[in-house]
């Protein structure tokens, strides 16, 4: 159920949302980097300790399998990962090992992830951890980049549309953690709540706005998560060739909808309609505190994706008109 309160701890404040929708795989060897290079859609191979880069892994027909945020530590490689499939996919890296050094184990039961999320997520932490001195290489972090504080790896992360760090933290120090941020007047934040400030920061989470049959272009992500630079990775011509012979055209597009303020909020698969034809359907949708409306996320053909376009979102049997919008959200 939403709270007004939590969502303003997220926007005025300090917000803790309990990721317990993120799994975590660890790579070890010395080849660890130039075996994701070779099979992600993003550039890996050089990052160095402390850096950080989403990524994707295709099929060979461009489709997506899993999105991940790929973290150098120096002696390891994290791939923070959707909790529902961290094992398959752990299954599926060690299938891909051939000669290489590289050992992929699953660590999702050894790690708790706590996000901080909000514009004193930073101090928040610093006093917490009882770090005085880390503020500015906190506030100074690369999204997806991150720093060790005291046995706590720190990742930067806007999943939310405002400053936050997801906190890896061992099973066994999470819980006396937890209660130091509480002390220091950190208010956690259900699901319901954080997916509303997710949605209007129009970020897509796979499982819900990205599946296997999502072609990154399609969700918007390729500016985050594909390298136009590096060598070959599995699903690389099918992108490449929608980029510079098809100029980035896809036959749909994620985008957003806004509605009259007094319309119902749709559900997800609802039918997005131009006159008679269907044309998308929706895949996340609330009630926006930022704009005082419903907005909605979905896919809409490409000849529809243009912001201002009006169509119609059928949602229980009420036709809706709605405005097609960019993402993110503007309040």
């Amino acid at each position: 159920m939403f709270s007004a309160e939590q969502y303003r701890a997220l926007h005025d404040g300090a917000g803790l949302v309990f990721r317990v929708d993120r799994g975590l795989l660890r790579l070890t060897g010395a080849d660890r980097l130039a075996f994701l290079q070779g099979i992600l859609t993003n550039d890996v191979a050089g990052l160095q300790s402390g850096e950080g880069r989403y990524a994707a892994l295709l099929t060979a027909n461009g489709r997506m399998i899993a999105d991940m945020r790929v973290v150098e530590l120096g002696d390891a490689t994290l791939l923070d990962v959707a909790t529902f499939h961290a094992r398959s996919l752990r299954d599926r890296f060690d299938l891909s090992v051939f000669t290489e050094d590289v050992l992929i184990s699953d660590e999702t039961d050894a790690f708790h992830q706590i996000g901080i999320h909000g514009p004193h997520a930073v101090d928040a932490i610093v006093q917490s951890l009882n770090l005085p001195g880390h503020a500015d290489a906190l506030n100074f972090l690369p999204v997806d980049g991150h720093r060790r504080l005291d046995g706590v790896i720190a990742i930067r992360s806007e999943d939310f549309g405002v400053t936050g760090f997801d906190l890896i933290v061992p099973v066994g120090e999470s819980d006396a953690l937890t209660g130091a941020f509480l002390n220091s007047g950190v208010v956690v934040v259900a699901p319901d709540t954080a997916d509303v400030a997710r949605i209007e920061a129009g970020q897509p989470k796979f499982g819900v706005d990205m599946d296997v049959d999502t072609i990154p272009l399609e969700a918007g992500i390729e500016g985050r998560a594909i390298s136009l630079t590096k060598g070959c990775y599995v699903g690389q011509e099918i992108i490449i060739r929608m980029l510079h012979r098809g100029q980035g055209r896809v036959a749909k597009r994620l985008v957003g909808l806004t509605f009259d303020p007094a319309a119902t909020v749709p559900f997800k698969g609802d039918a997005i309609k131009a006159g008679d034809r269907q044309v998308g359907a929706v895949t996340s949708s609330t009630q926006s505190p930022a704009l005082g409306r419903p907005i909605a996320m979905g896919y809409v053909h490409r000849d529809f994706a243009e912001p201002g376009h009006m169509v119609i979102v059928t949602t229980a049997g009420r036709e809706q008109p709605a405005a097609v919008s960019a993402l993110p959200f503007r309040g």
